[in-house]
Protein backbone atom coordinates (compact mmCIF):
# COMPACT_ATOMS: atom_id res chain seq x y z
CA UNK A 1 0.00 0.00 0.00
CA UNK A 2 0.93 3.77 -0.84
CA UNK A 3 -0.41 5.98 2.26
CA UNK A 4 0.27 9.54 3.06
CA UNK A 5 0.69 9.89 6.92
CA UNK A 6 0.34 13.57 8.83
CA UNK A 7 2.01 13.77 12.17
CA UNK A 8 1.91 16.22 14.67
CA UNK A 9 5.14 17.15 14.72
CA UNK A 10 6.42 19.15 18.43
CA UNK A 11 9.70 19.70 19.26
CA UNK A 12 8.71 20.41 22.90
CA UNK A 13 6.15 21.60 25.30
CA UNK A 14 6.69 24.90 24.62
CA UNK A 15 6.94 24.54 21.07
CA UNK A 16 4.26 25.45 18.26
CA UNK A 17 3.02 22.33 16.77
CA UNK A 18 1.62 21.41 13.18
CA UNK A 19 0.85 18.47 10.85
CA UNK A 20 3.48 17.77 8.77
CA UNK A 21 2.14 15.08 5.99
CA UNK A 22 5.05 12.11 4.85
CA UNK A 23 4.20 9.77 1.79
CA UNK A 24 5.01 5.84 3.47
CA UNK A 25 5.23 3.12 0.77
CA UNK A 26 5.48 -0.46 0.13
CA UNK A 27 3.41 -0.50 3.70
CA UNK A 28 2.15 -4.16 4.03
CA UNK A 29 -1.69 -4.73 5.42
CA UNK A 30 0.36 -7.28 8.37
CA UNK A 31 2.31 -4.49 9.46
CA UNK A 32 1.16 -3.00 13.10
CA UNK A 33 0.64 0.58 12.86
CA UNK A 34 3.94 1.30 14.97
CA UNK A 35 5.90 -1.14 12.10
CA UNK A 36 4.52 1.68 10.02
CA UNK A 37 6.27 4.01 12.14
CA UNK A 38 9.01 2.34 12.35
CA UNK A 39 9.89 2.26 8.58
CA UNK A 40 8.64 6.39 8.08
CA UNK A 41 11.53 6.70 10.90
CA UNK A 42 13.94 4.42 9.23
CA UNK A 43 13.59 6.68 6.08
CA UNK A 44 13.95 10.06 8.00
CA UNK A 45 16.80 9.11 9.85
CA UNK A 46 18.42 7.90 6.68
CA UNK A 47 17.80 11.27 4.41
CA UNK A 48 19.12 13.14 7.87
CA UNK A 49 15.84 14.19 9.03
CA UNK A 50 14.37 14.05 12.94
CA UNK A 51 12.43 10.85 13.38
CA UNK A 52 9.18 10.87 15.26
CA UNK A 53 9.15 10.57 18.63
CA UNK A 54 6.33 8.19 20.18
CA UNK A 55 5.67 6.01 22.81
CA UNK A 56 5.98 2.15 22.49
CA UNK A 57 7.04 -0.71 24.77
CA UNK A 58 5.80 -4.18 24.95
CA UNK A 59 4.24 -4.22 21.42
CA UNK A 60 1.68 -6.43 22.82
CA UNK A 61 -1.58 -4.68 24.01
CA UNK A 62 -0.36 -5.09 27.54
CA UNK A 63 1.64 -2.71 28.88
CA UNK A 64 -0.24 0.42 28.06
CA UNK A 65 2.57 2.88 26.64
CA UNK A 66 1.61 3.32 23.45
CA UNK A 67 -1.44 5.28 22.24
CA UNK A 68 -1.54 7.91 19.59
CA UNK A 69 -5.15 9.57 17.89
CA UNK A 70 -5.66 8.20 14.66
CA UNK A 71 -7.99 10.29 11.92
CA UNK A 72 -9.46 11.63 14.99
CA UNK A 73 -10.29 8.25 17.24
CA UNK A 74 -7.88 7.10 20.29
CA UNK A 75 -6.19 4.15 19.28
CA UNK A 76 -7.25 4.55 15.50
CA UNK A 77 -10.26 2.82 13.96
CA UNK A 78 -10.34 -0.70 15.82
CA UNK A 79 -11.01 -1.24 19.60
CA UNK A 80 -7.71 -2.36 20.52
CA UNK A 81 -4.59 -0.80 21.24
CA UNK A 82 -2.48 1.04 18.47
CA UNK A 83 0.47 -1.36 18.64
CA UNK A 84 -1.78 -3.87 17.89
CA UNK A 85 -3.67 -2.13 15.06
CA UNK A 86 -2.79 -3.19 12.10
CA UNK A 87 -2.71 -1.60 8.29
CA UNK A 88 -5.31 -3.77 6.61
CA UNK A 89 -7.17 -1.87 8.68
CA UNK A 90 -6.42 0.93 5.90
CA UNK A 91 -6.87 1.27 1.92
CA UNK A 92 -4.39 1.69 -0.20
CA UNK A 93 -4.06 5.63 -1.16
CA UNK A 94 -5.48 7.11 2.64
CA UNK A 95 -4.39 9.77 4.24
CA UNK A 96 -4.28 9.22 7.81
CA UNK A 97 -3.78 12.09 10.51
CA UNK A 98 -2.24 10.65 13.43
CA UNK A 99 -2.10 13.07 16.69
CA UNK A 100 -1.22 12.75 20.43
CA UNK A 101 -3.40 12.27 23.38
CA UNK A 102 -5.67 15.57 23.85
CA UNK A 103 -5.90 16.45 27.76
CA UNK A 104 -5.19 19.26 29.85
CA UNK A 105 -3.87 16.06 32.28
CA UNK A 106 -1.52 14.73 29.48
CA UNK A 107 1.05 18.02 28.85
CA UNK A 108 2.85 16.95 24.84
CA UNK A 109 6.28 16.23 26.03
CA UNK A 110 7.14 15.36 22.21
CA UNK A 111 5.67 14.81 18.87
CA UNK A 112 3.04 11.93 19.79
CA UNK A 113 4.78 11.86 23.13
CA UNK A 114 2.74 12.99 25.93
CA UNK A 115 3.33 12.94 29.93
CA UNK A 116 0.60 10.81 31.28
CA UNK A 117 2.16 10.24 34.64
CA UNK A 118 -0.94 12.02 36.06
CA UNK A 119 -2.44 8.44 36.10
CA UNK A 120 0.28 7.23 38.16
CA UNK A 121 -0.33 10.00 40.45
CA UNK A 122 -3.90 9.05 40.98
CA UNK A 123 -3.27 5.11 41.47
CA UNK A 124 -0.52 6.66 44.40
CA UNK A 125 -2.90 8.65 45.86
CA UNK A 126 -4.84 5.40 47.19
CA UNK A 127 -4.84 2.68 44.59
CA UNK A 128 -2.74 0.48 47.14
CA UNK A 129 -3.16 -1.87 50.32
CA UNK A 130 -1.73 -1.62 53.45
CA UNK A 131 -3.47 -4.33 55.41
CA UNK A 132 -1.04 -7.06 56.82
CA UNK A 133 -1.40 -10.05 54.27
CA UNK A 134 1.67 -12.47 55.39
CA UNK A 135 2.35 -15.30 53.08
CA UNK A 136 0.27 -16.29 50.30
CA UNK A 137 -2.91 -18.09 51.93
CA UNK A 138 -4.03 -21.48 50.85
CA UNK A 139 -6.70 -21.11 47.63
CA UNK A 140 -10.03 -20.26 48.54
CA UNK A 141 -9.14 -19.47 52.47
CA UNK A 142 -10.89 -15.78 51.98
CA UNK A 143 -14.12 -16.79 49.78
CA UNK A 144 -14.84 -14.08 47.48
CA UNK A 145 -17.88 -14.42 45.41
CA UNK A 146 -17.59 -15.07 41.99
CA UNK A 147 -19.62 -11.91 40.33
CA UNK A 148 -17.31 -9.77 42.16
CA UNK A 149 -14.54 -11.86 41.43
CA UNK A 150 -15.28 -11.46 38.01
CA UNK A 151 -16.26 -7.61 38.19
CA UNK A 152 -12.73 -6.80 39.94
CA UNK A 153 -10.94 -9.10 37.09
CA UNK A 154 -12.95 -6.70 34.32
CA UNK A 155 -11.86 -3.58 35.94
CA UNK A 156 -7.91 -4.71 36.79
CA UNK A 157 -7.70 -5.40 33.14
CA UNK A 158 -7.19 -1.32 32.84
CA UNK A 159 -3.44 -1.33 31.13
CA UNK A 160 -3.58 2.81 32.09
CA UNK A 161 -3.09 3.68 28.51
CA UNK A 162 -4.99 6.64 28.64
CA UNK A 163 -7.45 6.40 25.78
CA UNK A 164 -10.43 6.82 27.63
CA UNK A 165 -8.84 10.49 28.67
CA UNK A 166 -7.91 11.05 24.91
CA UNK A 167 -11.58 9.96 23.68
CA UNK A 168 -13.38 12.11 26.58
CA UNK A 169 -14.79 15.33 25.27
CA UNK A 170 -14.14 16.50 28.98
CA UNK A 171 -10.51 14.96 29.00
CA UNK A 172 -11.85 12.61 31.66
CA UNK A 173 -10.31 10.15 33.69
CA UNK A 174 -13.09 8.95 35.32
CA UNK A 175 -13.30 5.29 34.24
CA UNK A 176 -9.57 5.09 34.56
CA UNK A 177 -10.20 6.12 38.07
CA UNK A 178 -13.31 3.94 38.64
CA UNK A 179 -11.37 0.67 37.38
CA UNK A 180 -8.88 1.20 39.53
CA UNK A 181 -11.63 2.44 42.44
CA UNK A 182 -13.93 -1.10 42.03
CA UNK A 183 -11.14 -3.25 41.42
CA UNK A 184 -10.08 -3.18 44.90
CA UNK A 185 -13.38 -2.05 46.99
CA UNK A 186 -14.91 -5.70 45.61
CA UNK A 187 -11.98 -7.45 46.94
CA UNK A 188 -11.28 -8.11 51.39
CA UNK A 189 -7.83 -6.70 51.39
CA UNK A 190 -9.53 -3.27 50.03
CA UNK A 191 -11.39 -2.87 52.52
CA UNK A 192 -9.37 -1.54 55.48
CA UNK A 193 -8.87 1.78 52.93
CA UNK A 194 -11.97 1.55 51.14
CA UNK A 195 -13.47 4.99 51.91
CA UNK A 196 -10.52 7.47 51.96
CA UNK A 197 -9.13 5.62 49.01
CA UNK A 198 -11.88 6.80 46.72
CA UNK A 199 -11.72 10.42 48.38
CA UNK A 200 -7.78 10.69 47.58
CA UNK A 201 -7.93 9.43 43.73
CA UNK A 202 -10.90 11.34 43.19
CA UNK A 203 -8.83 14.59 44.94
CA UNK A 204 -6.35 13.90 42.99
CA UNK A 205 -7.93 13.28 39.49
CA UNK A 206 -9.52 16.70 39.30
CA UNK A 207 -6.27 18.67 40.78
CA UNK A 208 -4.63 16.99 37.94
CA UNK A 209 -6.80 19.13 35.50
CA UNK A 210 -8.91 16.17 34.38
CA UNK A 211 -12.20 17.49 32.93
CA UNK A 212 -15.53 16.49 34.49
CA UNK A 213 -17.66 13.10 33.43
CA UNK A 214 -21.17 14.03 31.38
CA UNK A 215 -21.31 9.84 30.76
CA UNK A 216 -21.15 10.40 26.83
CA UNK A 217 -19.40 6.89 26.80
CA UNK A 218 -16.56 7.83 24.16
CA UNK A 219 -14.34 6.35 27.09
CA UNK A 220 -15.78 2.91 27.05
CA UNK A 221 -16.00 2.86 23.03
CA UNK A 222 -11.60 3.70 22.72
CA UNK A 223 -11.16 1.10 26.24
CA UNK A 224 -9.06 -1.45 24.38
CA UNK A 225 -10.03 -3.83 27.65
CA UNK A 226 -13.44 -3.06 27.28
CA UNK A 227 -13.76 -1.67 31.12
CA UNK A 228 -17.37 -1.36 31.81
CA UNK A 229 -19.46 1.51 32.09
CA UNK A 230 -21.45 0.78 34.99
CA UNK A 231 -17.94 1.13 36.40
CA UNK A 232 -17.82 5.03 36.57
CA UNK A 233 -21.04 4.40 38.39
CA UNK A 234 -19.81 2.56 41.31
CA UNK A 235 -17.15 5.06 41.59
CA UNK A 236 -20.33 7.70 42.17
CA UNK A 237 -21.29 5.68 44.81
CA UNK A 238 -18.18 4.86 46.52
CA UNK A 239 -17.30 8.87 46.75
CA UNK A 240 -20.92 9.63 47.74
CA UNK A 241 -20.89 6.86 50.55
CA UNK A 242 -16.96 8.05 51.74
CA UNK A 243 -18.30 11.29 51.59
CA UNK A 244 -21.45 11.24 53.95
CA UNK A 245 -18.80 9.25 56.38
CA UNK A 246 -17.11 11.93 57.03
CA UNK A 247 -13.73 10.38 56.32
Amino acid sequence: MKLTVRIWRQSGPEAEGRLVSYPVEDVSPDMSFLEMLDGLNQELIANGDEPVAFDHDCREGICGSCGVVINGRAHGPERTTSCQLHMRSFADGDVIDVEPWRAKGFPIVKDLVVDRSALDRIVQAGGYITAPTGSAPDAHATPVPKPDADLAFDNATCIGCGACVAACPNGSAMLFTAAKVTHLSLLPQGQPERAQRVLDMVDTMDAEGFGGCTNTGECVASCPKGIPFASIATLNREFLKASRSGR
